[in-house]
């Protein structure tokens, strides 16, 4: 497990990580409501050099950003309506997907399905500062 302990403004640093070593599959984000989820998923967007607007999937289910970003909310409806829907196919394709509100169970189904997982917990230390705990497993 690696920590980062950044303010928004260093946030690149975890952002290079990421892509550096996580260039596709699954990343559940998790956290308090306005932790960070999103912001981090709007700057790995950015460094990827996609200039859509990225916003919370929070009610459409799915974001999609330039053809290999995909950004999930199952907080609304639950892991139980995320699979009805069919969605766990879409976690199969090619890409970085970002999961909000993913949980041990949808790694735990993800990782039986042989889809490469990072879990991001993302906790406010403070009004300007985040701590990022990333598990590669």
């Amino acid at each position: 497990m690696k920590i980062y302990k950044l303010k928004l403004e260093e946030l690149d640093t975890l952002v290079s990580e990421v892509i550096e070593n996580f260039p596709s599959g699954v990343v559940i984000l998790r956290g308090d409501l306005a932790c960070g989820k999103t912001t981090f998923v709007k700057e790995i967007v950015k460094k990827l050099g996609v200039s859509d607007d990225v916003t919370s999937p929070t009610f459409s289910l799915q974001q999609c950003y330039g053809d290999k970003i995909f950004h999930y909310d199952i907080y609304n409806h639950g892991l139980e309506h995320f699979i009805s829907l069919g969605m766990l196919e879409e976690l199969d394709r090619d890409g970085l997907h970002f999961v909000e509100w993913g949980d041990d169970e949808l790694k735990s189904i993800l990782q039986s399905a042989g889809i490469d997982v990072l879990t991001i917990d993302i906790e406010k230390i403070s009004q300007d500062k985040r701590e990022y705990r990333l598990d590669y497993a």
